[in-house]
C-alpha cells in the first residue's frame, strides 16, 4: 500500500505532461502582442468607434515622449488597416498560412510607434452606428480622423508631444492629404502635432492618373498599339464623365477600364506584373476572424471581419474621380511630403504619380523637377529604387515592389521611411557618398 501514492503521482506527472505537450502553441507569440489595441470613441457620432492596433517603438532612440508616431491608413475605399498590420508593415505578419505568425525583418515600429486605424467607421472592427454616420467624402474622413487621434493622445498621457507622420497607399493616396489639409489648415495649434504625411502608390488625382494608362502599358510591351487605341477610348470615357461631374457614372468606367486591361493583360494581378497569383491578404481575413485573434485585438467574438467593405466602397462611389491634389499642394508648402510608388504596379505606379505631380501648383515644383533623381542602393549595394528630393517634396521608386511596397520590399521600406522621418541618407541635407547604416547611398 505504501507504494501507491508513488505510482499514482507518477501517473499524474505523465498525465499532465502529455496533456501540455498535446496544446498548440498559442497564434500570438508575446512579442507579437499590441501594446494597446481597442476603440476610440466618435463623441459627435453616439455609438461609432473607430478601432485601433498600436505597436510602441522597439528600439526608440530619443525618450517615448518625443519618439515619432507613424499612422498608416488602408485604402480601398473601404479596406482595414489590418491588412497592412499583418501583412505589410507591422511587427508580425502572416505570409504563407493565416495559423502562422512570422517574425517581420522590416517593421515600422523599429524606430517609432506605430498605430493603425481602422478607417473609415464601418470598416474593418471600426463600428458605425449607422449608415449615416459612415463618412462620404474626404472632409468627413479628415474629421473622424481628428477626432479619434486626439482620443487616441488623450487616453494615452504622455504622448501629446510627440511627431506625427501620416502615412498609407492606394485610395489613401485621399486620405492621408485630407487629414493632412484639415490639421493644417483647421487646427494648426491644435493637439495633433504633424510634421510630414507619405503615400504609397496612392489614387490622389484620379483623372490624371488614368491617362497615362495606356500608354505606360503600350511601352511596357503589354498590350498592342491597337489595344492602346481602345484603352485611350475606354479612359476618355471615365476622364469625360469626371469633368461633367457624373463621378458615379465616372468611377464606374474607371473599373470598367481596370477590367478590359486586365483582360488583355491576363495578369494575376495589375498591382504587380512579377506576381503569378494576386497578394494573400485573403489570410488576413482568415487571421483575423479567429477567436484568439479577436481576443487579442480587444474586439467582439462576435464580430466578422471583413477585408473591404462593400457598402463603405459604394458609399465612396461620388468620391472615386475626384482629386486630392490641391490638397497635397497645400500640406506641401508646409510640412513634408513623401510619395513613393513600388515600380510594378500597372494601377497607382510611377508613371500616374508623376503625372500629376508635374502639374502641381507649388512654389518648390521648378526646383524639385529639375532635382536630380538619385539611385538608392541597399546596404548590400544592390539598387533598391530611385530617388528625387527638393525642398518638402520627396518622390522614391522602389524597385522589385508592387502596390503593396512593405510587402515586397520590408527592409527596403522600412529603410526609407525612418530616413525620411528623421531626414538623414539621400531625405538629409547633403548627399551621402558612401553606404550608411539603413541602406541609402547615391550611387557612384
Amino acid at each position: 500500500m505504501e507504494h501507491v501514492p508513488t505510482v499514482f503521482f507518477l501517473l499524474s506527472t505523465l498525465l499532465i505532461a502529455v496533456s501540455v505537450e498535446s496544446l498548440p502553441p498559442p497564434l500570438f507569440p508575446d512579442e507579437a502582442l499590441p501594446t494597446k489595441s481597442g476603440y476610440l470613441p466618435l463623441k459627435p457620432a453616439p455609438g461609432s468607434s473607430m478601432f485601433y492596433a498600436f505597436y510602441e517603438a522597439q528600439k526608440p532612440t530619443s525618450p517615448l515622449p518625443d519618439t515619432p508616431l507613424v499612422v498608416w491608413l488602408q485604402g480601398g475605399p473601404g479596406c482595414s488597416s489590418m491588412i497592412g498590420n499583418f501583412y505589410e508593415l507591422g511587427p508580425w505578419r502572416v505570409m504563407s498560412r493565416a495559423t502562422e505568425l512570422e517574425r517581420n525583418p522590416g517593421a515600422w515600429n523599429r524606430l517609432f510607434g506605430l498605430l493603425f486605424l481602422d478607417n473609415p467607421i464601418g470598416v474593418g472592427f471600426s463600428i458605425a452606428a449607422s449608415e449615416e454616420h459612415i463618412p462620404t467624402n474626404q472632409r468627413q474622413v479628415a474629421e473622424h480622423l481628428y477626432l479619434a487621434l486626439v482620443e487616441f493622445l488623450d487616453q494615452n498621457p504622455g504622448f501629446e508631444n510627440r511627431p506625427v507622420y501620416f502615412t498609407g497607399e492606394s485610395y489613401a493616396g485621399k486620405y492621408v492629404p485630407a487629414i493632412g489639409y484639415y490639421i493644417l489648415k483647421e487646427k494648426p495649434n491644435g493637439k495633433v502635432k504633424l510634421k510630414g504625411l507619405a503615400i504609397g502608390n496612392g489614387l490622389t488625382d484620379p483623372v490624371a492618373q488614368i491617362k497615362t494608362y495606356a500608354v505606360n502599358l503600350y511601352y511596357s510591351g503589354l498590350v498592342n498599339a491597337k489595344q492602346k487605341n481602345q484603352l485611350e477610348k475606354a479612359q476618355e470615357i471615365s476622364v469625360a464623365l469626371a469633368k461633367s461631374r457624373k463621378w458615379r457614372e465616372a468611377a464606374d468606367a474607371r473599373y470598367e477600364l481596370l477590367a478590359l486591361i486586365g483582360n488583355m493583360t491576363g495578369l494575376a494581378t495589375l498591382f504587380n506584373t512579377a506576381r503569378s497569383e494576386p497578394y494573400r491578404t485573403d489570410l488576413v481575413v482568415d487571421l483575423m476572424n479567429k477567436r484568439e485573434a479577436k481576443r487579442v485585438l480587444g474586439v467582439s467574438e462576435t464580430a466578422r471581419f471583413e477585408e473591404c467593405s462593400d457598402d463603405v466602397d459604394d458609399l465612396f462611389r461620388e468620391d472615386v474621380m475626384k482629386s486630392a491634389k490641391f490638397m497635397v499642394e497645400y500640406a506641401v508648402e508646409r510640412t513634408n511630403v513623401l510619395l513613393y510608388q513600388g515600380m510594378l504596379d500597372l494601377q497607382d505606379g510611377v508613371v500616374s504619380t508623376e503625372e500629376w505631380m508635374r502639374t502641381m501648383k507649388w512654389s518648390g515644383l521648378e526646383m524639385f523637377l529639375s532635382a536630380e533623381r538619385r539611385v538608392w542602393k541597399d546596404s548590400e549595394g544592390v539598387v533598391a529604387g530611385y530617388v528625387q528630393r527638393s525642398g518638402k517634396l520627396s518622390h522614391v521608386a522602389v524597385s522589385g515592389a508592387g502596390h503593396f511596397v512593405p510587402s515586397d520590399k520590408a527592409v527596403n521600406s522600412r529603410d526609407m521611411i525612418e530616413d525620411w522621418v528623421l531626414g538623414r541618407g539621400l531625405f538629409g541635407g547633403e548627399v551621402v557618398k558612401q553606404t550608411i547604416s539603413s541602406g541609402f547611398t547615391e550611387s557612384s
